[in-house]
């Protein structure tokens, strides 16, 4: 068995490519130690309360971390399997009531629900003390009964939702009832019962080679029914008091309690979503705001980017362009909704010709739209229109943080790289790695704006602008890139 988690153990979910970017965001405001970095998650220790933590702005959803622990072995056997997995959950009774007591000083419950907590206390303490009970021991043969009965059915090969043998889905413990579990209430006083109800949910995610002997479903189940016995709670699916997260895959093994119902990357201050919040702080990170500094977003939208910077970083000054009124109004009820509109001034205006002065802003970020609800990537000669302001009106020194579908960075490359300097691609860590130019298309072919014709058909080359880093980051089922410049000479001093 894994040792009782330590308070201040946590994990936080990301978002594909925004792991190194939440891992150097833990470090710097957190000041965590012991950081970890996995495909979708970040460990990491802090002595932080929940106000700190909820500020984390590069993470999806924030766990309490339970246990940690290597992946499961699997066998053909699946009863082995659940006993093995129920395992990860069974712990002595003082175990929970540390964790729970934990857990509702990081959810604020810790004034309010005192006297019920003393009262789960108690019964868990009274719980390990009755197993000479008659009655107790004739319910536990009961809930025993329960299990196997329920383990049967799994040997048997029964199914319980045909969508759940998809490996990466999550599942709650689904039921239209809580009578799968066993009845906490056998031979006890009712009254008692009612005073120490705890109602609890299994959030379970399995892929990898787990995931083809079992369904996230039927260890949900498995482990519901062995907190039920344990720990006498009750399920709740609709409004639990506590949700217990379990992760298993070929990688590891994690349970882990979340710290706040709703996941971190729900802004309250943005009305309308448009890019994801996490994305757009990554890129305003990249930026390098400084107190006093003008920051400009030719293509604002609903001003996602900006509406991250002025919140992390309020002491600069933020400028928002778009050809769009429809969207300029949803970027007007953002700002009013964030109350930030003393930091962001909107202007109408085509990002082909700013009405802004030449090197006037200190950093320009810019997701530029690409897919098919736009035209970007068929008219070839609208990327340099669009680079040429944008250097056009960036300070030397400054930073141009871009968006890039995988085409469109092909085609921005081109007009970079046709200076006859190389473009370093970096980690979020600033580690070099394969030269973008080379990456291939969506069909596996490079881009023929990308091959020989780059001066021909592009046209210009922005040799002031020099690539500082490529960062691969997931948008949905889209494959993203963000990339950082530096203008180095003056626009045209080449």
């Amino acid at each position: 068995k894994m040792a009782a988690a330590e308070p201040g153990r946590f994990f936080c979910t990301a978002g594909r490519g925004l792991e190194p970017f939440l891992a150097r965001e833990v470090r710097a405001r957190l000041g965590a130690t012991e950081v970890d970095c996995v495909s979708g998650k970040v460990f990491f220790r802090a002595a932080a309360g929940p106000g700190e933590l909820r500020k984390l702005r590069s993470g999806e959803r924030l766990f309490l971390l339970l246990k940690k622990h290597s992946p499961l072995p699997v066998s053909g056997n699946r009863g082995k399997m659940l006993h093995e997995i129920k395992s990860l959950i069974t712990e002595e009774s003082k175990y929970w009531l540390d964790i729970i007591s934990v857990w509702r000083r990081f959810h604020g419950r810790e004034g309010k629900t005192d006297d019920v907590s003393q009262e789960n206390s108690l019964a868990l303490k009274r719980k390990s003390e009755e197993e000479t009970n008659t009655a107790s021991k004739r319910q536990k043969m009961e809930q025993v009964r329960a299990v196997v009965s329920e383990e049967c059915q799994v040997e048997a090969g029964e199914t319980c939702v045909a969508l759940e043998r998809m490996s990466g889905q999550e599942c709650w413990i689904e039921s239209k009832t809580s009578s799968e579990f066993p009845s906490k209430g056998s031979g006890e006083n009712p009254t008692v019962n009612e005073k120490l109800s705890f109602g609890f949910r299994v959030s379970c995610r399995c892929s990898g080679a787990i995931a083809k002997i079992l369904t996230s479903q039927e260890i949900g189940r498995a482990i519901g029914i062995a907190l039920v016995k344990q720990c006498g709670w009750r399920a709740d699916l609709r409004d639990p008091d506590l949700e217990i997260f379990v992760h298993l895959n070929d990688i590891h093994s994690v349970v882990g309690i979340p710290l706040f119902r709703l996941p971190l990357a729900n802004r309250d201050y943005i009305k309308t979503a448009g890019l994801r919040s996490t994305v757009a702080w990554a890129m305003a990170s990249l930026a390098e705001i400084s107190a006093g500094a003008l920051v400009l977003d030719p293509m604002c939208g609903l001003g996602t980017i900006l509406l991250e910077a002025a919140k992390e970083w309020p002491e600069a000054c933020y400028w928002g362009a778009d050809i769009s009124d429809l969207q300029l109004e949803g970027a007007d009820e953002n700002i009013t909704t964030a109350g930030l509109m003393d930091k962001i001034e909107l202007l109408k205006a085509s990002v082909k010709a700013l009405p802004l002065p030449s090197e006037s802003f200190d950093s320009v970020i810019s997701d530029i739209p690409f897919g098919k609800k736009f035209k970007t990537t068929n008219d070839a000669q609208l990327l340099p229109d669009i680079l040429q302001e944008m250097e056009r009106v960036l300070r030397v020194g400054g930073t141009l943080v871009l968006l890039l579908s995988q085409e469109l960075r092909r085609h921005v490359d081109g007009l970079i790289r046709c200076a006859g300097g190389d473009s370093a691609e970096a980690s979020a860590d600033g580690d070099s790695t394969a030269d973008p130019a080379q990456a291939p298309g969506a069909d596996g072919n490079s881009s023929s704006l990308a091959q020989g014709g780059r001066e021909s058909v592009l046209g210009r080359c922005f040799r002031s602008l020099v690539p500082e880093g490529v960062y691969a980051v997931g948008l949905g089922k889209t494959d993203a890139f963000i990339h950082k410049y530096r203008k180095v000479s003056a626009a045209g001093n080449w």
